[in-house]
């Protein structure tokens, strides 16, 4: 096992990993920008170094910064956390050369899912269920016009390289095609140094579920269910809940199950998130995020597991310490991404936190960095909290998560609190009949 283990993120997700680390005996080393000198997470460390000024390219992206930094501190392992570093192929090969440990997945299996065309054609020879497309990219505007009348409109042009939600572009008709084509190559390139795209069947009411699944590196992997996380603005979640409230058990266990030997076939090391759009019974594949998540604490909630307690783990080294059988689920859980956004724009809103105040009780967690006092720099994601909640059914995890947003402060800034107290007014939150596309229009029709 590690002696000591360095944290290359910031915020509520490097106190999730030191936490961890503490209760394995492991030491813990922060590393923060000039801007993160008074961050919690730096505080609750048993060490911290600055590795730069406050932009992120400078600091928490710099990669000779972050080697240097473990090679001062004796630190043998980096953990990502997820953003940053977490999904960059080229640092984990750094890492490994520096004959230190990437708590996460290899190098390769970085690459191959960050290439969305790669990473579908990965799963489609691995027996994943994938949305109806484009094979490979599409070279040119005459070639995407005859794969839209071939799959049928509406359709989706995304880019290779994209991510959230950058670089996708909907063409509701062949009329549509030039623009979302020429679009959605420009803002890859703008956005990624790519302007390869490809393009899929574009589903009306689709869910967005996702499967958890963990491998050992050596040809054993579990899934831990699903989460729904359909619930979101212009591609970025909002509130997810586990397990989803649309998936019978039936499906579960097939959906699951192709996920997890999909991942044991290529020995996939750590945790990862297999993303599906859901529609009429029907799963299909969009991408793999080679990380955790920010929503893993549902997951961890209904399995009385620690996810980040396994990555170190298995990258020591050790096998998992749970097979597909110890695996049941408990109740349901549902979390809420507090945000430091202006409504009903979402513009950022960084400041000074003159009252915090986290809910307690009862199936209540409250992941944040927050403290009375600390200013929110504004270099950075606007995330400052994730709530989360259980239950035994869902709408006892929907009637906690009203009593925790109603004890939660945070006072001297803007929040989306208000939109969380809003959307449990709603029927459709409480009954679950929800897709992809359902808060974008409660949003227009709420602020306009």
């Amino acid at each position: 096992m590690f002696d000591k283990i360095l944290i290359a993120n910031r915020g509520e997700i490097a106190l999730r990993v030191i936490r961890a680390c503490r209760e394995m005996g492991i030491k813990s080393v922060a590393v923060h920008s000039t801007a993160d000198a008074d961050a919690m997470h730096v505080r609750m460390a048993d060490e911290a170094i600055c590795i730069g000024p406050a932009p992120s390219t400078d600091s928490y992206l710099n990669f000779a910064a972050v080697i240097a930094a473990c090679e001062v501190t004796g630190a043998q392992a980096i953990h990502p956390g997820y953003g940053f570093l977490s999904e960059n192929a080229k640092f984990v090969q750094i890492v490994e050369d520096h004959d230190l440990t990437f708590i996460g997945p290899t190098a390769e299996h970085i690459r191959v899912m960050g290439d969305k065309i790669t990473a579908k054609d990965t799963m489609k020879d691995l027996g994943v269920p994938c949305v109806p497309g484009s094979d490979g990219g599409v070279p040119d505007l005459e070639t995407a016009k005859k794969i839209g009348e071939e799959i049928g409109y509406p359709v989706i042009i995304k880019a290779t390289a994209g991510g959230g939600g950058r670089g996708m572009k909907v063409a509701q008709t062949a009329k549509d095609m030039e623009s979302a084509f020429r679009t959605a190559r420009a803002e890859g390139k703008a956005a990624f140094g790519n302007d390869e795209v490809y393009i899929e069947k574009y589903l009306t009411t689709p869910r967005h579920i996702e499967i958890q699944v963990f491998g050992d590196g050596k040809g054993k992997a579990v899934h831990l269910g699903e989460r729904d996380c359909s619930l979101q603005r212009r591609h970025q979640k909002v509130f997810e809940e586990a397990p989803g409230p649309s998936i019978t058990p039936e499906e579960r266990a097939k959906i699951g199950k192709i996920c997890a030997d999909a991942v044991a076939k290529i020995n996939y090391i750590g945790a990862g998130t297999i993303e599906f759009l859901y529609e009429n019974g029907e799963f299909y594949f969009i991408e793999m995020n080679t990380r955790l998540q920010v929503e893993h604490p549902v997951t961890e909630s209904i399995f009385g597991v620690d996810l980040v307690r396994e990555q170190i783990r298995v990258a020591a080294g050790l096998p998992m310490s749970f097979g597909q059988e110890d695996l049941t689920i408990n109740g349901h859980s549902i979390e809420v991404r507090i945000n430091a956004e202006r409504l009903p724009n979402f513009s950022p809103c960084p400041g000074k936190i003159t009252q915090y105040h986290a809910p307690g009780g009862l199936g209540v967690r409250m992941d944040s960095a927050l403290y009375d006092g600390y200013s929110i720099p504004p270099y950075y994601d606007s995330l400052i909290g994730k709530l989360i909640v259980h239950g035994r059914d869902r709408q006892e995890a929907l009637a906690r998560l009203h009593r925790a947003l109603g004890e939660l402060i945070v006072d001297g800034i803007d929040t989306t609190i208000p939109l969380f107290h809003a959307l449990l007014e709603e029927g459709d939150i409480h009954s679950g009949e929800y897709n992809i596309h359902w808060l974008e229009k409660w949003l227009e029709a709420t602020y306009g």
